[in-house]
């Protein structure tokens, strides 16, 4: 039920918005000066807030600037017998929703609270979805152990430049996490970062996809298109699972990263572009090269500075972070409030054969976020985690 607070020193404007509102199937709560509805908005939380201006103890523009300097995102509607524009003008500035004058006129009040609760969901949307699009691009990497510590260095001391980088580790284990604070920590920040997954990309449509085409370059050419690399052009091009890229893409892109130059599929133009390319795989690449499946010259090209990322079960003791990080983003994302592992579910997690690494941890948290209390325990994790899985 909508719970809302009225702030109001006349008592019968508080008994009346509370029968009125109750009326309305709202849940209300009354407090009779700034400072006792100070109190209770510090102490519970609300929907929305009905305050009056000119009250003892604390006016209603205090209570707002609290609320402000609280972080508090509750919409907040000022009613006042002793407004003028002036007055509304500077609630508004200092972040009310609205302003109402007194006497009250019953429908618009209930106009005004209705806009401004349904204003509160479209700003909570608008953030939740700006956390899901924002949610793959978040680049922390999480951990303090020693294997990770030297990532972290590595990253520091090989960003800057404009080196290769062949980053290497199992499915899950973070490698696109190093490739982008690779990127971000550069002088190419601010350019683009292009990711292509080469094992996702059908073999007859990779060239297309990282060099681009001419129009009627082959059936479904309906027009000229730019590839991965010219897209990536002044920034950073990220070729995830490189090993599994066919053998005449390799050799484009080998030509590629000796000439700085590329040719689009169909067409005899060379076009100069300027990216920093980073690759990883999962792959052990010396054994592929060895079966004939991928290029030595490309291998050499590509591996000027290694990045190994071990997995997780070589370094479980970052897995208290790890999963108090995954707990905290998602409980916001799904909208609860902040859950707990204590000491025997985190005993649990280490104790788990972590084949799917990172991003199997992440999802094995999302899933006692949903299905377990407000603390998860070591028999919630034995539970749902599947360790023999």
């Amino acid at each position: 039920m909508t719970k809302i607070l009225v702030i109001d020193d006349e008592r019968p404007i508080r008994s009346t918005l509370k029968e009125i509102l109750e009326f309305e199937k709202f849940s209300v709560e009354t407090a009779e000066d700034g400072k006792a509805g100070l109190n209770l908005i510090l102490k519970n939380k609300y929907d929305l807030i009905l305050c009056d201006i000119k009250m003892p103890k604390m006016d209603g523009m205090e209570v707002l600037d609290k609320i402000t300097e609280n972080n508090i995102e509750t919409p907040v509607v000022m009613i006042s017998g002793h407004g003028n524009v002036e007055t509304a003008v500077e609630a508004i500035k200092k972040g009310a929703y609205d302003f109402i004058q007194k006497p009250l006129d019953l429908n618009r009040t209930l106009v005004t609270l209705r806009n401004a609760l349904d204003n509160k969901e479209v700003v909570q949307e608008v953030k939740k979805l700006k956390r899901k699009v924002s949610k793959g691009k978040v680049t922390d990497i999480i951990g303090e152990s020693q294997a990770v510590t030297a990532i972290k260095e590595m990253i520091e001391k090989v960003a800057p430049s404009d080196a290769r980088v062949l980053i290497t580790g199992g499915n899950g284990s973070g490698k696109e996490l190093v490739a982008r604070q690779l990127h971000e920590k550069s002088n190419r920040e601010k350019a683009p970062f292009v990711e292509v997954n080469c094992a996702a990309i059908p073999s007859e449509l990779i060239e297309s996809e990282l060099f681009g085409h001419e129009k009627g370059a082959f059936t479904s050419a309906h027009k000229q298109r730019p590839g991965k690399f010219e897209t990536a052009n002044g920034g950073t091009i990220f070729l995830d699972e490189i090993g599994d890229m066919s053998s005449s893409a390799q050799a484009k892109v080998l030509r590629a990263l000796q000439e700085n130059k590329i040719t689009r599929v169909g067409g005899e133009k060379e076009i100069k572009v300027n990216v920093r390319v980073l690759a990883a795989t999962n792959k052990n690449l010396r054994q592929e090269i060895e079966a004939g499946n991928f290029r030595e010259d490309l291998y050499h090209r590509l591996n000027v500075i290694p990045i190994h990322v071990p997995s997780l079960n070589d370094r479980k003791d970052d897995i208290p972070l790890l999963a108090n990080h995954f707990l905290a983003i998602i409980c916001e994302d799904q909208g609860l409030p902040l859950k707990e592992i204590d000491e025997s579910g985190i005993t649990a997690l280490k104790n788990v054969n972590w084949t799917g690494n990172i991003r199997e941890l992440r999802n094995i948290i999302e899933r006692l976020v949903i299905l377990c209390g407000d603390t998860i325990i070591g028999n919630d994790v034995n539970l749902y985690a599947n360790p023999k899985g």
